[in-house]
């Protein structure tokens, strides 16, 4: 699934260590979301959300990836 993680913690001058940090998970899990090989969890998406301030149809692109999914 695309997300706007890398691009909101890039524009907050964060680390991913420091985004991991925020919302209690490892950086290998920030840095599998960036890559596209890891889904957040509705938990961890609330989470992330909330440290951009914006909503979850944003950052994980809702949008897009149902275009994606749907195959058009």
């Amino acid at each position: 699934m695309k997300t706007k993680v890398r691009e909101y913690r890039k524009a907050a001058g964060m680390t991913q260590q420091e985004l991991a940090d925020a919302v209690h998970v490892s950086s290998r899990t920030i840095i599998s979301i960036e890559k596209e090989q890891y889904n957040p969890s509705l938990m961890l998406a609330y989470r992330l959300a909330r440290v951009f301030g914006t909503s979850i149809e944003d950052l994980c692109m809702l949008d897009e990836n149902e275009r994606i999914e749907d195959g058009e």
